[in-house]
């Protein structure tokens, strides 16, 4: 799936603000903003968001429900 959907129902699923989500996974709050506004994403970036989400949504399944 292409890291801009997919970032989109990873806010949607985690309910989790976008600036919130830029300042956990890459200390950028405007990410997710510029992302929307065509911004490209680097290899390594997307990597990193990918490992974020995937680490984010484990730990918020195992402590039952979305981190805070």
């Amino acid at each position: 799936m292409h890291i801009t959907r997919l970032i989109e129902r990873f806010l949607r699923d985690q309910e989790l603000p976008p600036t919130k989500f830029g300042r956990l996974a890459a200390r950028d709050p405007r990410l997710v903003l510029d992302i929307r506004m065509g911004r490209e994403i680097r290899p390594e970036m997307e990597s990193k968001l990918r490992a974020f989400m995937s680490t984010y949504a484990r730990q918020a399944s195992e402590e039952g429900g979305p981190q805070a």
